[in-house]
């Protein structure tokens, strides 16, 4: 055993340290984005709908399900279209305090063809407060996002 325990530990002397990125912080459930939500069909058919196990990919250490294999393909080809704006956490809380909280796959916006995403529970939808002043929290939101992912 301890030659296998001298290799692994010089395996992790000389790889290099992995830069933080968005993906770092993307919400995740189980290492799954979007909740399992295909995102493809955000933008092609302007829904959020379920994707399935039989259609996954691997992107940056997140699972993606799609509902089909054209949505897959479509995916692989441009990630980063596809990608939820601040990495799939509320929208207007990113914007109003820059705290990651839950979203509802349901509500969403698409924004300048970026999926902005929304929570929607308890009798609070924040779609309907990001509505009211978008740019002042899309602004704000930017600059929190940038903050946390460096």
């Amino acid at each position: 055993m301890k030659p296998l325990f001298s290799f692994v530990y010089l395996l992790f002397l000389y790889l290099p340290a992995r830069p933080q990125t968005a993906a770092t912080h993307w919400n995740l459930e189980k290492g799954m984005a979007l909740q399992g939500y295909d995102a493809v069909a955000y933008h092609s058919q302007q829904k959020a709908v379920k994707g399935t196990a039989r259609f996954a990919v691997t992107h940056l250490g997140a699972v993606w399900l799609f509902a089909s294999a054209e949505n897959k393909e479509i995916f692989r080809k441009n990630p980063e279209k596809f990608e939820p704006a601040y990495g799939g956490w509320c929208a207007f809380a990113m914007g109003d305090s820059g705290k990651k909280v839950e979203v509802d796959p349901d509500t969403f916006k698409l924004i300048d063809g970026k999926l902005y995403l929304f929570y929607n529970k308890y009798f609070t939808n924040t779609l309907l407060s990001w509505n009211k002043k978008e740019s002042v929290l899309k602004a704000k939101g930017d600059a929190n996002w940038e903050k946390i992912i460096r």
